[in-house]
């Protein structure tokens, strides 16, 4: 079985339960379909209320308040669980920048780490609880 290189950097694993928001009909296909591979299971939606292992956000500049749907986001997540923003890359339509996703982020209680080109028109950050005591 192949799979995909990038999907594979989000660190997924076989049984868990990642939950999706932000999806639109812009979003990459093929990289929802390989997580779902990597995983065995179908992303759950934005209604979904049991705790899941991960999170990915589909985020566009005019999609409302970053912090408020970070917030939103981390709700049923799982202590330790992965949280991946998807963002337009760069020139790109509805593109955001790192600024504001770092804002986003702090206001969240998070803080992002790697970023990374995750598809052919998206940027993958991934986010981490900040900690205490810093």
């Amino acid at each position: 079985m192949q799979t995909d290189p990038q999907a594979d950097r989000l660190g997924f694993t076989p049984g868990q339960v990642v939950q999706e928001f932000g999806w639109d009909d812009d979003v990459d296909d093929e990289l929802r379909e390989a997580i779902e591979e990597i995983t065995g299971g179908e992303l759950v939606d934005e209604d979904y209320d049991d705790v899941t292992d991960g999170v990915i956000v589909w985020w566009r500049s005019d999609d409302g308040d970053l912090a408020d749907m970070l917030v939103d986001a981390l709700t049923v997540l799982d202590d330790g669980g992965a949280v991946w923003l998807f963002t337009r890359k760069p020139g790109r339509s509805g593109h955001v920048g790192h600024d504001e996703i770092q804002e986003a982020a702090t206001t969240a209680g998070l803080h992002a780490m790697t970023t990374f080109a995750v598809a052919s028109d998206w940027s993958a950050t991934q986010l981490a609880n900040r900690g205490r005591g810093r």
